[in-house]
């Protein structure tokens, strides 16, 4: 797991970028550790009545496909093809061969393809959209969306297990 100890010069990013990223290290590390422990059963289970189809591993899915978009594509330029290939707002189904252990290493992958993509552009940089955003502007939307489908998780995860918290 990423380690989030604001401790020590290596702690300090100097940048805004880096400082952006570094903010975003808790909630990524929150939401994976949201589906560990859980059976693929568990993970897979929508438990809210009200959402249907919201379930831990689609949260975590939709959150390494947020990551893919806004860093690695808007951001960085990369040609990677998108998670959403079909929709920008894709559904949160869990394919049958995704599982909790799957997801996290499908995250860990993309939040080094995001650190790689995000090595070259400046951040008053406009995006590959159209220019609607600046590359400073991505990494901020990305932290407020990681952390409000954090808050998600929470409520997905307690009736699995019980388990609450970070």
């Amino acid at each position: 797991m990423t380690s989030c100890a604001f401790v020590g010069d290596e702690y300090r990013p100097r940048s805004q970028p880096a400082v952006q990223l570094r903010f975003l290290e808790f909630p990524r590390a929150t939401a994976v550790n949201k589906g560990v422990g859980l059976t693929r059963e568990q993970a897979a289970e929508p438990p809210l009545p009200s959402s249907p189809r919201t379930s831990a591993l689609g949260a975590v899915k939709h959150l390494t496909a947020v990551e893919r978009w806004w860093l690695s594509l808007e951001a960085g330029g990369s040609d990677a093809p998108s998670l959403w290939p079909d929709s920008p707002d894709p559904r949160w189904d869990p394919a049958a061969g995704d599982d909790p252990v799957s997801m996290v290493a499908a995250c860990r992958a993309e939040w080094e393809r995001s650190a790689a993509a995000l090595t070259g552009p400046r951040p008053e940089d406009r995006t590959r959209r159209g220019g609607e955003f600046t590359v400073r502007w991505v990494p901020a939307h990305v932290v407020q969306e990681t952390a409000r489908h954090v808050g998600h998780l929470d409520a997905l995860r307690e009736p699995a297990d019980g388990d609450v918290g970070e």
